[in-house]
């Protein structure tokens, strides 16, 4: 699959830039200072990139009806603004969840317009070299629009905010084969507040069970801290997958 991709020419010259998240993360940051007027701020997104994510997850996303998306948010609250590019589940049959290759969306959403979703070619040779030459046919035009929309030195200094909404979680997770393993973890998770909406434990051939959770809507601080519980049952076999089920 990274083969793939670096042929088709959807990768930097540094791969980390995009599994690591990094390059669409950039992206983010300007685009909530264009949108929010205020200055980019890398350091303050919560990143995080799809170097976890296994054709395991892909498969089990499939069969739940979901789709794996790097999803980056920016949101203007009463606490400040908050911004994250993670890993996101969302349903197969949602806008987000029919986007293939290389293409990317933008959803845009506004007080008086509602919402407001672009979308195209987000990587490769031709949609880069289109973006360039419309860059250069502006200069030649005599064009000079601010970068952010108004002038950066008017930008404001960013209150940043964590995102504290609940949502959906998935938990990929791979446990010892042996009785009572699974009920610790369940507890583990019932001792942090995280209450399991489904389960699933698929066939396997050797001493790590692999078993997938669903959650009901919780916080992503009451995830951390259930894994952090759930690894010290001493059952957990290697580092859980968590990632966020976006149902909007």
């Amino acid at each position: 699959m990274f083969e793939e991709a670096n042929q088709l020419g959807y990768l930097e010259a540094d791969p980390t830039l995009d599994v690591g998240g990094i390059d669409a993360a950039h992206k983010l940051t300007l685009l909530s200072a264009i949108a929010f007027g205020v200055r980019p701020d890398f350091g303050a997104i919560s990143l995080g990139g799809i170097e976890r994510i296994s054709i395991e997850d892909i498969r089990a996303a499939a069969d739940l009806g979901l789709r794996i998306k790097l999803l980056g948010v920016a949101q203007m609250t009463g606490r400040g603004l908050e911004q994250s590019m993670t890993p996101c589940l969302v349903p197969a049959d949602s806008p987000l969840g029919q986007l293939k290759g290389g293409t990317n969306m933008v959803v845009i959403e506004g007080d008086a317009v509602e919402q407001i979703i672009l979308r195209g070619p987000g990587a490769g040779e031709g949609p880069t070299a289109s973006a360039v030459m419309g860059d250069v046919i502006d200069i030649a035009r005599g064009l000079r629009l601010p970068v952010f929309g108004q002038p950066a030195t008017t930008l404001e200094a960013p209150l940043s905010a964590k995102a504290m909404g609940s949502k959906p979680w998935y938990l990929r997770m791979g446990l010892q084969d042996k009785p009572g393993a699974l009920a610790k973890v369940a507890e583990a998770l019932g001792n942090a507040g995280v209450s399991i909406n489904r389960m699933r434990q698929y066939g396997h051939q050797d001493t790590r069970a692999p078993v997938l959770i669903i959650t009901h809507k919780t916080t992503r601080d009451a995830i951390d801290h259930a894994l952090s519980l759930a690894l010290r049952t001493g059952v957990v076999m290697g580092e859980p997958v968590a990632l966020a089920i976006e149902e909007d």
